[in-house]
């Protein structure tokens, strides 16, 4: 089997990349481990910035998660039993996210690419990038029980943390910065209206929550605790009484409680692979760097990667020069960095720490009544919330 670009993982970078390369009239194979039904349910990031509910209409993807997706204008940040709203618009020219969860996003992209991209490989397992240095690299890959070839001009692995493509960077040519966190999030989604019509983001004494939401009907939230927290230790009584005093307030406002139907613990990483490129293997995504949650960029900063890819080779195909492609790592990865000096923030500024001091503590709030009180700093929040610059 031969093709211009191979792309490892359909999760949305993967399966955007396909369509942007088909828009362009550049053929690809995708190749995911997991049947799709395991894709399509897959629940990951649900907040779409500008740039990238931009990229999805141009992509002609935009369709359903117009007709479904829930704007949001704003984002509210508590603290101290205190409320402040961060008015995304005023503040940016117009900009806003999107609610529209990455299972809606593949699902789209998986029929759009089944009705008119190129071959689209379910429970097709990559076992290897080989021969990244040459002008043909290949991917191995068992499919039905049998190994395969997939010759290509470029590989984009968009198979994750864990996948072959980062892997296949020989070691000492690429660099690694990470930092772990020592807590994560309780995940919950439960069969009930959001309590609020936009992202409530909490710092309490006793850790951090947000409130969010999948639909409006679904309620998604989350609180910080202890790193190595087992999801069924907590009761769903306890889970909804932890909240209600995580987001306490001096108005009247009541949280919402409903059936939970799900609930996970997710661990709090920061992690950079530089560069982003080894020969004709290109890394998108999670395979080339990963965020904390608290800033809604992991799925976004994957959107990123692929459309500056999708462009360079678009620019390789039409001019016959490199530049683009050459220059891919290092683009990319100016966005990564401002992406993951957000996320850093917003997780420091939200999270109160295990061993805190209460001097720490007050510099917190210190922070965050900064925010409420000054334009300035209000627009810097709200112009890495909506989104940077792609390319």
């Amino acid at each position: 089997m031969r093709t211009t670009v191979g792309i490892i993982g359909a999760g949305p970078a993967g399966l955007l990349l396909a369509r942007l390369l088909h828009n362009a009239g550049i053929d690809s194979v995708v190749l995911e481990s997991r049947d799709r039904a395991y894709v399509e349910r897959r629940q990951r990031a649900g907040i779409l910035e500008q740039g990238t509910v931009d990229v999805l209409r141009a992509a002609g993807a935009g369709e359903r998660m117009d007709r479904e997706g829930l704007p949001h204008d704003g984002i509210e940040l508590r603290f101290a039993k205190r409320r402040h709203r961060v008015d995304f618009p005023a503040l940016t020219g117009g900009r806003s996210v999107m609610v529209y969860a990455q299972t809606e996003v593949c699902k789209d992209l998986i029929a759009l690419q089944l009705k008119e991209g190129g071959p689209l490989l379910f429970e097709a397992e990559a076992l290897a990038v080989e021969g990244a240095e040459t002008d043909r690299p290949r991917i191995r890959f068992r499919q039905g029980g049998a190994e395969d070839v997939l010759e290509c001009d470029y590989v984009v692995g968009c198979d994750g943390f864990w996948g072959v493509a980062r892997a296949a960077v020989p070691a000492g040519l690429g660099r690694t910065f990470e930092r772990t966190y020592p807590f994560g999030w309780l995940g919950i989604l439960a069969d009930v209206a959001p309590s609020h019509d936009e992202l409530v983001y909490a710092r309490h004494d006793r850790g951090f929550a947000l409130l969010s939401m999948r639909s409006p009907s679904v309620s998604r939230l989350y609180l910080q605790v202890p790193a190595d927290t087992d999801a069924e230790s907590w009761s769903d009584e306890d889970i909804w009484a932890e909240l209600e005093r995580r987001f306490e307030t001096d108005d009247d406002w009541v949280l919402n409680r409903g059936p939970i139907t799900q609930k996970s613990v997710t661990p709090m990483r920061s992690y950079v692979h530089e560069p982003m490129r080894h020969g004709r293997l290109f890394l998108a995504g999670d395979a080339a760097h990963i965020v904390p949650p608290t800033g809604a960029k992991g799925l976004n900063l994957a959107v990123g990667d692929v459309v500056t890819f999708a462009r360079a080779l678009a620019h390789r195909t039409g001019t016959g020069s490199d530049e683009l492609l050459d220059a891919y790592s290092a683009t990319c990865l100016r966005r990564v960095w401002q992406a993951e000096r957000f996320s850093y923030d917003m997780t420091t500024l939200l999270h109160p720490a295990p061993d805190a001091t209460p001097f720490e503590n007050r510099l917190q709030l210190a922070r965050l009544d900064r925010i409420a009180s000054s334009r300035a700093a209000e627009t810097d929040l709200a112009e890495a919330y909506t989104g940077f610059p792609i390319g």
